[in-house]
């Protein structure tokens, strides 16, 4: 009897022992997990189930700073310039459905290519801590992989050329050939409507989601409307992004040397 009671009791305290060690191995991974709990993801300051999913044409892109390259290759952020239009994309859509034919225009745009887009274009929003913009593929003028934009790098959206303007349009004061040197401010007026294309665009979308080639290729002269490009510098170099409409002819070299 003695025996089959000290059976008894001894696996009672096994359980016990084991059921101990098994709730405070629970309650390890318990704490483990909340350890490694992914922080939380916030929108405007507040804090929402899941990240953002951009539907149709939209995009999510968190600002860049402006950022300017020492002789040295140090990138140093420039706090003189106007608001920063380039983005790193965090998100974007799949892409819009025409309205009339139900085709899908295929978004361009992908998740870890950085973005230069008009300065008043988006809506803005702090996602994350991070500033933010949305954005359409609309608004995009041209994107580009890495932390700044070389010209080899840099590709035009859709419709939109890259044109090379004369250089004496930079950020560089005029001098003229008397040595008297021109401020910008005096020069404002002055807006360079002619330039060289450097790159195009795969062309305008038509509604079934195919394309109309560009009428000019890198190396024509041409000119555009006054005011209808977006100026940017890539490697120092001016440059302006102009719409396929926008251009509104050819330069043919004799003909210029002539009106000369």
């Amino acid at each position: 009897m003695w025996t089959h009671l000290t059976t008894a009791v001894a696996t009672f305290a096994l359980a016990l022992s084991t059921a101990a060690a098994w709730v405070t191995s629970s309650a390890g991974q318990s704490r483990q997990s909340t350890q490694w709990k992914a922080a939380p993801i916030t929108l405007d300051g507040l804090e929402i189930r899941g990240p953002i999913c951009p539907l149709g044409n939209n995009i999510l892109v968190k600002v860049k700073d402006t950022l300017t390259a020492t002789a040295g290759g140090i990138l140093l952020p420039d706090q003189a310039k106007q608001r920063p239009t380039e983005g790193l994309v965090v998100a974007s859509g799949p892409g819009k459905i025409h309205p009339f034919t139900g085709v899908r225009i295929t978004n361009p745009i992908k998740e870890g290519v950085s973005v230069l887009y008009g300065k008043f274009d988006g809506r803005p929003v702090e996602y994350n801590g991070d500033e933010c913009q949305i954005i359409r593929d609309d608004d995009v003028l041209l994107y580009y992989i890495g932390v700044t934009m070389k010209l080899e790098t840099v590709t035009p959206v859709r419709d939109n050329v890259l044109i090379k303007l004369d250089e004496k349009f930079g950020d560089q004061p005029l001098q003229t050939s008397s040595g008297v040197v021109i401020a910008n401010q005096v020069m404002k007026g002055n807006v360079p409507c002619e330039g060289i294309v450097a790159k195009v665009g795969e062309g305008r979308m038509a509604s079934m989601g195919n394309f109309t080639p560009s009428p000019v290729k890198p190396g024509d002269s041409v000119k555009f409307k006054d005011y209808a490009g977006n100026d940017v510098m890539i490697e120092g170099k001016p440059y302006s992004v102009v719409k396929m409409v926008d251009i509104l002819s050819t330069i043919v070299a004799d003909a210029k040397d002539n009106s000369d």
